[in-house]
């Protein structure tokens, strides 16, 4: 039997806003995006579903929420684990203005008198003040060449949740019911994981490393070299993508207080729970 055309296809959702990505398609693999021509994104309003899906903690911690809110809202997105970590704040801004509008009220507290006051914050602007940080410059140390590029979400969540993990274990020990030795014995453990896991997200840093006589892409060959490195080289390494990482991330708000006239800054955080929330 042929499946007629439902006559309110016309009426289904259309794009809101066509979004131009920080990277502009680099580092992207080719079977996770289908960019149209002009290189813009049509980001779709969400549905009710994806309201559901964001609402949902065990989605929302594994990440997998963000990832079906991506796919459903920007459909030419196929594969949102593999879209590289500096585009998804560009993303979700993008979303939040095609389901709600450009406006998105915010809570502070000044940091002089401690005064809370709400401000209306035009995400439009943010959108435009977001970049690629340089990629392309790479880090010289002796005869070695490292190349950098942004993690995947996939990478990015991961480590965020080991991360998460082994900070909730450093809150727990100290009140544990066990001998004060196995206490310094398990925080010692916890401490060489925490260090294992900050090797771990440099490694997925770093592109490739050249060397006189080759070109090393290899994971494990990377983790091993910056676990047997001096620390002198490791520092500069890890100060370099945490400088990218930094560039990458959304920039602080400038705030006047109403109350004291202070100056200071608001740091804009996209928590899933909070963010995509219509304005009240």
């Amino acid at each position: 039997m042929t499946q007629s055309l439902n006559p309110l296809k016309a009426f289904f959702r259309q794009p809101a806003i066509y979004l131009k990505l920080p990277s502009d398609g680099a580092y992207w693999p080719e079977d996770a995006v289908e960019f149209p021509v002009n290189r813009e994104l049509p980001v779709y309003p969400m549905t009710a579903v994806d309201e559901i899906t964001y609402r949902t903690p065990d989605a929302l911690f594994s990440g997998q929420s963000v990832v079906n809110v991506i796919q459903s809202c920007v459909p030419a997105v196929k594969n949102a684990w593999k879209t590289p970590f500096i585009d998804v704040n560009s993303i979700l801004i993008g979303i939040r203005i095609a389901s709600y509008g450009h406006n998105m009220e915010v809570s502070t507290q000044c940091t002089s008198c401690q005064n809370e006051d709400d401000f209306e914050l035009d995400l439009r602007q943010v959108l435009d003040q977001m970049q690629l940080p340089n990629y392309q410059q790479q880090v010289s140390i002796g005869d070695l060449e490292i190349v950098f590029r942004p993690m995947t979400y996939q990478e990015q969540n991961a480590s965020n949740m080991q991360q998460f993990e082994q900070q909730r274990m450093i809150r727990m020990i100290p009140g544990a019911d066990i001998p004060e030795e196995e206490k310094i014995q398990r925080m010692a453990e916890v401490m060489r994981s925490i260090t294992a896991l900050t090797v771990k997200a440099i490694t997925m840093s770093i592109a490739m490393i050249r060397t006189p006589g080759a070109i090393v892409t290899d994971s494990e060959h990377i983790e091993e070299f910056l676990n047997n490195c001096d620390r002198t080289a490791f520092a500069v390494i890890r100060d370099h993508a945490i400088s990218l990482r930094q560039n990458s991330e959304l920039k602080p708000v400038q705030l006047k207080c109403t109350a004291c006239e202070t100056d200071y800054e608001q740091q804009l955080t996209l928590d899933m729970a909070n963010f995509f929330a219509p304005a009240s």
